[in-house]
């Protein structure tokens, strides 16, 4: 399938990208998240946990490799660094098949453990504001999803 590209220009400008993308999830999506440290994953996670109407803070949860939040729909944050080089399965097919919304930080980690069907972005620095975002669509439902943010 196709790839499809947004620029942002500010961290709110992607939070914003983030909190429309939530508005077109539903229960069981997977969005995983790639990019360098400091690209704007947790920034995007932030969007979409915002736009589920997630009120707690957001925050990477890098030492627990999972956190779940309450919305309108169940909100997995997930960021899988420390499971490099693991063959760890900590119950991910329980989170990817149930009734939330799962966000996956570093994903590459744990590609075995992904579902079929994912929409994948990476997040790239092209200067000190602006982020280029590549949406890599893993099904039709993706790929709709990925024109309606692009359109």
């Amino acid at each position: 399938m196709d790839d499809y590209q947004i620029t942002t220009h500010t961290d709110n400008e992607t939070e914003r990208l983030a909190e429309k993308l939530a508005s077109l999830l539903k229960p069981g999506d997977v969005v995983t998240l790639e990019g360098d440290l400091g690209a704007g994953k947790t920034t995007f996670a932030k969007g979409i946990a915002h736009g589920l109407g997630v009120k707690r803070t957001v925050n990477s949860p890098t030492f627990t490799i999972i956190k779940e939040y309450e919305g309108e729909l169940p909100f997995y944050h997930m960021d899988v660094y420390r499971l490099e080089d693991s063959d760890e399965d900590i119950g991910f097919d329980e989170y990817f098949n149930g009734d939330g919304v799962c966000v996956v930080e570093w994903a590459h980690f744990i590609k075995e453990h992904l579902p079929e069907a994912y929409l994948n972005i990476t997040i790239t620095y092209a200067d000190e504001h602006t982020r280029v975002l590549t949406l890599s669509p893993g099904n039709a439902h993706f790929k709709s999803i990925a024109a309606e943010l692009t359109g």
